[in-house]
């Protein structure tokens, strides 16, 4: 359960009282596309607080920035409902130096969509909108040419709808025309019906993480621990990596896309595990 979390902030855990985390986070930029309203933060604002903690409430755990309490920005309480994530988004917030910079606090930001729901979508709306994916999914369009390419889409892309059918008992398939392959009705339902098993928080990671990648396929994949992260994201970029590979890369900019994608897929996806697990932390682990 803890080991994703632990990564985040055990490099530097020694140096500070448990409550206080100081390891770095950063990356780029998270935003929520396909939503009809999504949090822009700020470029930079000027670090206002010393100390980070977090504290138990009755709605669940809290943030603190010295004596204040965290709230969102619809000025509602900020309170998660697990401790672990409590503790990932108090590192984000404890890592920031002289300035805050939002941008960089993927967990934050996430956690505020949920609370603020800012695009008024129920459970059922964001499942729906899960699984339409399925419909234009990132492994199941094929190209026709050239000959590497669609070599290069069966050997890595096949494994992934195959794992997926065996996992999930349902037939995907894949399809070169632009209509892209027929999902069946009782594919569909198998998946809403997996979805809904997910509260509203693990929900929200998992919808982020599928706009992301563009694929509902390799976003369960990463949910259930199949593939890695990096995988992922390689997987999500197969034609563009091999346009790369073929004519060459933008000095930096190609390199920078694909870190930004890392980041925000990994943030999404240890949202989601974190929100689906135990809400409490027995503090020995963090003395280890």
């Amino acid at each position: 359960m803890w080991r994703s979390c632990q990564r985040l902030f055990y490099a530097r855990l020694p140096q500070t009282p448990w409550l206080c985390l100081t390891p770095p986070v950063g990356g780029p930029s998270l935003s929520l596309p396909g939503t009809a309203r999504t949090y822009t933060p700020p470029t930079e604002r000027k670090r206002f607080y010393q100390n980070v903690s977090i504290s138990q409430g009755e709605g669940g755990f809290e943030i603190n920035l010295d004596h204040r309490k965290l709230k969102t920005p619809q000025a509602k309480l900020f309170t998660v409902p697990s401790e672990a994530l409590a503790i990932a988004v108090a590192t984000e917030w404890d890592s920031q130096q002289d300035t805050i910079k939002s941008y960089t606090m993927h967990l934050t930001t996430l956690c505020n969509t949920v609370l603020d729901n800012p695009s008024q979508r129920n459970k059922d709306q964001l499942i729906r909108a899960a699984v339409k994916f399925l419909e234009t999914d990132t492994v199941c369009y094929r190209v026709e040419e050239p000959a590497g390419l669609v070599e290069l889409q069966k050997n890595e892309w096949d494994p992934m709808i195959e794992w997926a059918e065996k996992r999930y008992n349902v037939e995907i398939g894949s399809s070169a025309s632009i209509m892209g392959p027929n999902i069946p009705a009782r594919t569909k339902d198998i998946f809403t019906s997996h979805l809904a098993s997910y509260n509203m928080w693990a929900l929200q990671g998992i919808e982020y993480v599928i706009t992301q990648l563009k694929s509902l396929i390799l976003s369960m994949g990463l949910i259930d621990r199949h593939i890695p992260v990096e995988k992922a994201v390689q997987l999500s970029r197969l034609e563009e990596e091999y346009q790369i590979q073929r004519w060459g890369n933008v000095e930096w900019a190609h390199d920078y896309d694909l870190y930004e994608l890392r980041a925000r897929t990994a943030a999404g996806t240890l949202f989601a595990h974190l929100c689906s697990e135990s809400s409490t932390v027995k503090h020995k682990l963090l003395q280890d």
